[in-house]
């Protein structure tokens, strides 16, 4: 037996990650679910660029006509009329963005959820709750900057800057080509700058994701860190990791604060370039002053766009740092991805017979991917106590035994003998690496996994209550159940005292994590929730460890009722509440050590006579 890791601090410094980096074409998808949207959106914008575009021209038009003392005409409320109708299609143009950007980020979670709820129970066990919280909240929200910072509105820019340039092209080329030097200088340093963007973004986000997850771990543990007197303790390392967050922000910040004034240092080299240039030019006759007013205007919308371009290749790369944590879960496969490969390479897969038994377990061997360092491990009890082989570590070494239909088949051990991995072998969390098990017959890899888990009730070993009410809980497995069946077997259970002390009903409220019942309690609403469902098979992972002495038998009781039709197996350590099984299994060290009655194993099996005997059963 190998000796447990050393301990780690869940606040110990990690190097920074940069994490995975999404390319644009990856955000495409992203964009393409609202084209028509967007197409429209981009007309609007084309529409405001060439209203602003003919401004110039009738400005220019308006101080050649004053210069020579001519009627001004129509020519100013032309004017008026541009100016109210770009101002009019920019207010309509940003609000369809925004609105497109919360599309987006609609989409976009609507994506990521769909993909995460639906991985395998082993990328849980290997990643934090909180970091994959983050990247449905934080990350996503980045998203909807692509839209609302600039991409869509650099298109009509770009519009703006080639007529701009195409008008002080005709008016002066001289004049130009000095303009185009500064803003080309401009330019090139802002592209180098995105890269250093892009990176600290990414890093940003997972120390995010890292300050959700010691805030989630704080929250949910509260009343255990207060108990030890670690409040200070947690505070410091939830602390330390919105320091960090801090800094990878204060890198993003100050690689964007460097476009800025990049963007203003061009603009205003440029202004005064034209305007020293323009005016010696002006004063020399080589143009009019009504073209260098018309030159300046079309000056300051050339370099608009170019700080929206600006403005939009910096969110982008924020964006697309976010968008490499999105794409991370969104391409990992689902549970059931290889499961048709699966169910094709299995030699006899047999068939479902009412005569077989319900599961069957034919030399079964498992063992758990070896857990990241920053994750946890499922069956953490389990994988302390057996020896790590390769990459996974040993938990059940051949296990073989049969629960027949309508019977009641009891698993007992020491922890870490591989009980709950059995239970959550037989649920399909996990696939054994050899041996096989089955159901009625067949093995369990060629059924679909929710038709399986549509015979199967599963009460886990920390009895789980949702957030929500009595009814939300009862109706997780049973939608369409009635009120009165939710009652029926809340009394079922010896829960009729929590329906009474509430005068909502099923519609009192449990709290997180059903802080608002007892240990007991939690455990019997979750018994509750398996027996409205009525599978055929009900697992249970001590079911009753919570409960006293006069709740146990009551639950005992109502157990006794509904297993006369079902095939229960049960986890116990208190064998008081199993020597009545029809069948008891004897774990060690991942090996089945002896089956039979508790008469037959006490007699037969030395470990179980012990457990026996220390819990006065003997």
């Amino acid at each position: 037996m190998s000796s447990p890791a050393p301990s780690r601090s869940p606040f110990a410094r990690r190097k920074p990650q940069e994490g995975p980096r999404a390319s644009f074409r990856q955000l495409l998808p992203f964009l393409f679910e609202h084209k028509r949207m967007l197409w429209f959106i981009i007309l609007l914008s084309v529409l405001g660029a060439l209203a602003s575009l003919a401004q110039p021209l009738l400005v220019s038009q308006v101080i050649g006509r004053v210069q020579k003392n001519e009627m001004l005409g129509s020519l100013v409320w032309a004017l008026v009329a541009l100016v109210v109708i770009s101002a009019l299609l920019m207010g309509y143009q940003h609000y369809l963005l925004q609105r497109t950007g919360e599309g987006v980020v609609l989409s976009s979670r609507k994506r990521l959820i769909s993909r995460m709820l639906r991985l395998p129970v082993a990328e849980f066990d290997a990643r934090r709750t909180g970091d994959l919280v983050s990247r449905v909240g934080s990350d996503t929200t980045l998203l909807r900057a692509v839209l609302t910072q600039g991409l869509i509105e650099a298109i009509g820019g770009a519009v703006t800057f080639v007529g701009a340039l195409i008008a002080m092209l005709i008016l002066d080329p001289v004049l130009l080509g000095l303009t185009v030097l500064v803003v080309a200088v401009s330019v090139l340093v802002v592209v180098a700058l995105s890269a250093r963007i892009r990176q600290a973004s990414a890093a940003a986000q997972a120390r995010v994701g890292d300050l959700t997850s010691a805030v989630e771990r704080a929250i949910s543990s509260v009343r255990t860190v207060r108990a030890a007197g670690a409040t200070e303790r947690e505070i410091a390392g939830v602390e330390q990791h919105a320091t960090a967050a801090w800094k990878m922000g204060i890198r993003v910040a100050k690689a964007s604060a460097l476009v800025v004034p990049v963007a203003g240092i061009a603009m205003q080299a440029s202004l005064l370039v034209v305007l020293g240039v323009g005016g010696f030019r002006v004063a020399s006759g080589a143009i009019e002053i009504s073209s260098l007013v018309a030159f300046v205007m079309f000056l300051f919308m050339m370099i608009m766009p170019l700080g929206q371009a600006f403005g939009a290749l910096t969110a982008t790369n924020q964006a697309l740092g976010a968008l490499g944590r999105i794409q991370e879960i969104i391409d990992l496969p689902a549970e059931d991805a290889h499961d048709a490969e699966i169910a094709a390479a299995l030699s006899d897969p047999g068939t479902v017979s009412a005569e077989a038994a319900a599961i069957e377990f034919r030399d079964v061997k498992f063992g758990y991917a070896t857990a990241p360092a920053s994750g946890g491990v499922a069956e953490a009890d389990e994988i302390r106590t057996v020896t790590t082989t390769g990459e996974r570590t040993e938990v059940l070494r051949g296990v073989s035994f049969t629960a027949e239909r309508g019977t009641r088949t009891a698993l007992v051990g020491p922890s870490g003998a591989g009980k709950s991995t059995i239970l959550a072998l037989i649920e399909r969390f996990y696939d054994p690496q050899d041996g096989a098990i089955l159901f009625g017959g067949r093995d369990i890899r060629a059924l679909d996994r929710g038709d399986l888990r549509g015979q199967i009730g599963y009460v886990e070993q920390d009895a789980p209550v949702l957030a929500g009410s009595l009814r939300d809980n009862l109706l997780l497995g049973a939608p369409d159940a009635t009120d009165a069946d939710c009652e029926r077997v809340l009394r079922d259970v010896n829960l009729g005292e929590v329906l009474a002390r509430n005068s909502a009903g099923l519609d009192a409220a449990v709290g997180e994590d059903g802080i608002m019942l007892s240990g007991g309690e939690r455990q019997r609403l979750a018994i509750a929730r398996a027996l409205l469902a009525a599978h055929p098979v009900l697992l249970l992972d001590e079911s009753t460890s919570s409960l006293d002495g006069q709740n146990e038998q009551l639950m005992r009781v109502a157990l006794d009722a509904v297993a006369k039709d079902r095939t229960l197996i049960i986890i116990a350590h208190r064998l008081s509440t199993v020597v009545d099984s029809d069948k008891i299994v004897v774990l060690e060290h991942g090996t089945v050590l002896g089956t039979g009655t508790h008469s037959e194993l006490v007699a037969s099996v030395p470990l179980y006579r012990d457990l026996a005997k220390h819990q006065f059963l003997v």
